[in-house]
């Protein structure tokens, strides 16, 4: 019990727990009998403001208890009522969080005491204030507590004095709710038939006016202003050390500033906003504020409470699996990279993609996977070469197919040949056979099997030569010389030798010169006085009529070549579309990828 005009000390439990670590030498017992109603007294375990617990051994049994009994030597009739209550609430809530009351007596002055159950464990202040305890483990210890104050708010008692020096977290994994000396009993005015009673009377005739009962820090504002005291006052202080778990430090400042803080009306109930730079579950960032709402009934009940921890934590534990999971995976990812072998890195990306899978927020994750599908390695798996290798077989044959239609449109010509004077049968028909062989090969290429490559080049170097026929080296042959190296660069083994693109687009524009000059092709081109003279020798025009179809073959023959490259240019867009596209989908399957370091 605290009294508002002294000084409060928050240290100063209402009542210290059996097995609560102290410090400095183990003090004195005060009293000089060595033994109390049978009980052999050994040293002092702890002492509060009321009472004091002492380790005992009873020799009827032969086992170690603890025994509190009352401090001085003329205790008043109230606070020996309030000790007799504690020892009765105590033993008749019976729950594995609650230390059991083994006896109940009087010593050589009449003074009570009663035994319990030793405990060995550290408190949850002790923990809070060590820093290194998992939250996990803090919070399982928050569930157990209310559980065991939901067992006792079922039995109409309210504790009143919940705080982390009053939670015992045993050395096995158990907990226990100590210090039930300000617990008061309540009764339910809104039942009509009879109440189940634990023979014990309730406070209401008892508490004086202006008194504090509990802890300033944890005590529940209505404790404060005085008003009932029911059970949402324990869930009050349930979330007072669950916002200390979360933010690692108290919601209310220490001593007598925290009964201010308390009613405060703009008083921050958020962990995550207290403490930004951790990182807070928003479910029990929601948990936390709900149990600390200013109204009463607003807030859960101590049940309600600790199911919905519990249900973050059966997730949490199944997240923590996850990611242990999501580790063993990144690791044999790092390794199948770091082995250097290109067979392996298709399984650093499949380990990479589970582990990102199973840690959706892994941040190493997320880098390994992006770098290893957008970073290509230098030495391709066999499997992915074969992969590249097909679809660059694909486009080279959907190619041929679009070169087929434009090579026959050039026998299109065949219907003006009246209009024009063949005056070289031999070289006419050599330009149609290369024209036919490049379509013929084309449409091998792609129908049936895939055509090596220097039979491409040959017939479209043959192509090229034959075609400088109609009207010289100067004149529609460069269209044709783009045409072709339009078809012939993006074949994979041509692409690749830049040396072979530079050697090959030579002899296309420089054999027709060169067989001129050898005397092997009759001459097509001359200077004169006037200028530069190209004249083909196949065909001779009449008159102006072979004009008009030299420039109609001309434009046709623009036409088809535009309309191949465009073709092309549309395949092109097509694939980096969908490449792009896919990326897209991709990147939204991946995190953000934010800073290892960004607080969430």
């Amino acid at each position: 019990m605290t009294d508002p005009t002294e000084p409060v000390d928050p240290e100063t439990p209402t009542m210290v727990a059996p097995g609560t670590p102290t410090r400095g030498a183990t003090a004195p017992v005060e009293r000089s009998a060595p033994v109390i109603g049978g009980y052999e007294l050994g040293e002092m375990l702890g002492r509060g403001g009321m009472g004091e617990v002492l380790l005992a051994h009873d020799p009827d049994i032969g086992r170690d208890v603890a025994l509190k009994r009352m401090r001085g030597t003329a205790p008043s009739a109230e606070h020996v009522e309030r000790f007799l209550r504690e020892a009765k609430i105590q033993a008749r809530l019976d729950h594995p969080a609650i230390v059991p009351v083994h006896d109940l007596g009087k010593d050589q002055d009449g003074l009570p005491f009663f035994t319990m159950k030793r405990l060995t464990g550290t408190t949850l202040a002790a923990l809070l204030e060590g820093g290194v305890e998992t939250q996990q483990r803090l919070l399982r210890a928050i569930v157990d507590v209310c559980q065991a104050v939901a067992h006792a708010h079922a039995r109409h008692v309210v504790h009143r004095d919940l705080k982390p020096a009053n939670i015992m977290l045993g050395d096995y994994g158990e907990v226990y709710v100590l210090d039930w000396g300000v617990a008061r009993v309540i009764v339910d005015t809104r039942r009509s038939g009879p109440l189940p009673t634990l023979d014990i009377a309730s406070l209401d005739g008892d508490t004086k006016t202006g008194a504090l009962l509990g802890t300033p820090g944890y005590m529940a504002p209505e404790q404060i202003r005085g008003d009932d005291v029911l059970p949402s006052a324990d869930v009050y202080a349930i979330g007072s050390m669950l916002f200390e778990v979360l933010a690692g430090e108290p919601l209310h400042p220490r001593g007598g500033a925290a009964l201010a803080t308390t009613i405060a009306e703009d008083l921050p109930l958020s962990p995550a906003r207290r403490r930004p730079d951790r990182v807070v579950p928003p479910e029990l960032e929601a948990v936390c504020v709900a149990a600390l709402d200013m109204d009463p009934a607003a807030r859960p009940t101590a049940r309600a409470l600790a199911e919905r921890i519990q249900r973050y934590l059966d997730g949490d534990r199944d997240v923590e699996r996850r990611k242990l999971l999501a580790a063993e995976q990144l690791d044999r990812a790092r390794e199948s990279l770091a082995s250097g072998d290109p067979a392996r890195r298709g399984d650093a990306v499949f380990r990479s993609g589970r582990a990102l899978v199973l840690d959706p927020g892994s941040h190493d994750a997320a880098v390994l996977l992006t770098e290893l599908l957008i970073k290509p390695p230098p030495v391709l798996p066999a499997e992915l070469e074969a992969s590249v290798a097909a679809e660059e077989a694909r486009l080279v044959r959907d190619r041929s197919k679009r070169a087929v239609i434009p090579l026959l449109a050039f026998f299109l010509v065949t219907p003006a040949l009246p209009w024009l004077q063949v005056i070289s049968y031999p070289a006419l028909i050599a330009i149609y056979l290369s024209v036919a062989a490049v379509a013929l090969t084309s449409w091998v290429n792609w129908r049936v099997r895939a055509v090596p490559v220097w039979i491409f080049v040959t017939v479209n170097l043959v192509l090229t030569v034959t075609f400088s026929r109609l009207l010289g080296p100067f004149v529609l042959t460069p269209l044709m010389v783009a045409g072709v190296l339009l078809a012939v660069t993006p074949m994979p083994w041509v692409n690749e030798r830049r040396w072979f693109v530079i050697l090959y687009t030579a002899l296309l524009v420089l054999t027709p010169f060169a067989l001129e000059a050898i005397g092997i092709l009759p001459r097509t081109w001359w200077m004169d006085p006037e200028g530069l003279v190209s004249s083909g020798n196949v065909f001779r025009s009449r008159d102006t009529s072979g004009a008009v179809a030299i420039v109609i073959g001309y434009l046709a023959f623009a036409l088809v070549i535009g309309a191949y490259s465009r073709a092309l240019s549309r395949d092109r867009r097509a694939a980096l579309r969908d490449l792009h596209i896919q990326a897209w989908h991709l990147k939204q399957l991946l995190p953000r990828m934010p800073s290892p370091h960004t607080v969430a």
